[in-house]
Formats: C-alpha cells, sequence, structure tokens
C-alpha cells in the first residue's frame, strides 16, 4: 500500500517562491543557523490551532522561539516512566540542552480542544469519554478544572476554561525537577499567555492577582 504521496502542487509553489526569494535574501542567516545550531532564549508551548502562530505573534525570526505544540496548549504533570511524552521530552530539552531563559505557555480564544474538554465535562461528548480517544485522554489533563468554572453562559465558561488551560500548564511544569530547579535557581522564568485571534490581543498571567491582564 502506498503511504506517502508526493507534496500538494500549491505547497510545492509556495515552497519553490519562498526559496527563490526569502531564503536567497537571507541565505547567509540560514547557512548560519545550519552551521552554528540553534540558541534559542525563549520556548513556546502552544495549541496546535491553524490560527495560531508565535513566529507571527513575536515577529520572530527563525531559529529566536523552540516551538512545541499540542492540543489546547497543555502540559501533563511530571512522570517518570520514560515512555511516549512528547511534551514532556520538548520541555526537557528546551530546559536541560538549549537553556532557555524563558518558557512561555501560549492559549487562544476558540480553542477547539478547550470546548472539546468542556463538552466532555458536561456530557455532550461520549466520543471523547471513549477510552481509546488520544483527544479525550489528553483533555484529562484539563479536566478538573470545569469544576473550578464560574457560573455564567457556555461562551463565558469556555473563555475561562482556556485560561485555566495556560495556568494548568504552568502549575504542571512546576512538577518537572528539572523545571523546578532552573526556576528556582533564576535561570528560567515561566509565562502565561492567552490571545484573542480575533481582535489580536494578547494578554498575560498575573500570579499574583491570578487574573489574565493585557499585555
Amino acid at each position: 500500500m502506498k503511504i506517502a504521496h508526493q507534496l500538494p502542487a500549491y505547497l510545492a509553489r509556495r515552497y519553490h517562491g519562498w526559496k527563490a526569494t526569502t531564503y536567497e535574501q537571507n541565505k547567509g542567516w540560514h547557512l548560519q543557523l545550519a552551521e552554528e545550531g540553534q540558541h534559542p532564549r525563549c520556548m513556546v508551548i502552544s495549541c496546535c490551532d491553524s490560527r495560531v502562530s508565535p513566529l507571527a505573534l513575536f515577529e520572530a525570526d527563525q531559529g529566536e522561539l523552540f516551538i512545541h505544540r499540542n492540543i489546547a496548549n497543555l502540559v501533563p504533570p511530571h512522570e517518570g516512566d520514560g515512555r511516549h511524552h512528547g511534551t514532556s521530552a520538548a520541555v526537557e530539552y528546551a530546559v536541560k540542552v538549549l537553556k532557555v531563559s524563558h518558557l512561555i505557555v501560549l492559549g487562544h480564544s476558540a480553542c477547539g480542544g478547550v470546548k472539546g474538554c468542556y463538552d466532555m465535562c458536561a456530557g455532550h461528548a461520549p466520543d471523547l469519554e471513549d477510552p481509546s480517544s488520544y483527544v479525550g485522554r489528553w483533555m484529562d489533563i484539563l479536566r478538573p478544572s470545569y469544576d473550578d468554572l464560574s457560573d455564567g453562559s457556555d461562551e463565558d465558561r469556555i473563555a475561562a476554561l482556556e485560561k485555566h488551560s495556560v495556568v494548568v500548564s504552568l502549575t504542571n511544569l512546576m512538577t518537572f525537577p528539572h523545571v523546578q530547579a532552573a526556576v528556582e535557581e533564576g535561570r528560567l522564568s515561566l509565562h502565561g499567555l492567552w490571545t484573542d485571534i480575533g481582535q489580536g490581543g494578547l494578554e498575560f498571567y498575573d500570579a499574583e492577582t491570578d487574573t489574565f491582564r493585557p499585555v
């Protein structure tokens, strides 16, 4: 069975356009990145959502941000079993090998993963309750936050849960011994952000007041 195919024509065209223009104009920078390796100062854990682009949001060049993406920008709690933990592996590499100074968890509005968690907790998504659902089991990380939501409209509660996903991830990051040590020694700072993809807004998590405020 043929399991891999040629690149779609529209993507191939875009690649050739990039190679002939953007790459050629910045060829020296690309060669430098290839020869000297990466030295990002910041890691960003963001959602897989195609509407969220950390590079665009911070006007960052290639090599500036170490980016890991997953459903709903979640970080699981530390589990020392060495199994298949993609997010945990990315965090370990960023902190222990790249020695980033900043680690950002970036949440966003209209997050499909968070809405799925909300629907699952409300009993409206039986497919996610199925033990075989990868998405459902991943959203179990956020599930306890559903009970902490204040009363209100579904829209407001889902928006609140989006921000809970950022705080949960920040809390879970501190369960990793190498993250905790780096934070306590002042080598690493954690940051929580939430962006409104429609309005272009950006808010940061203020741990002292336990609220999100405009950047």
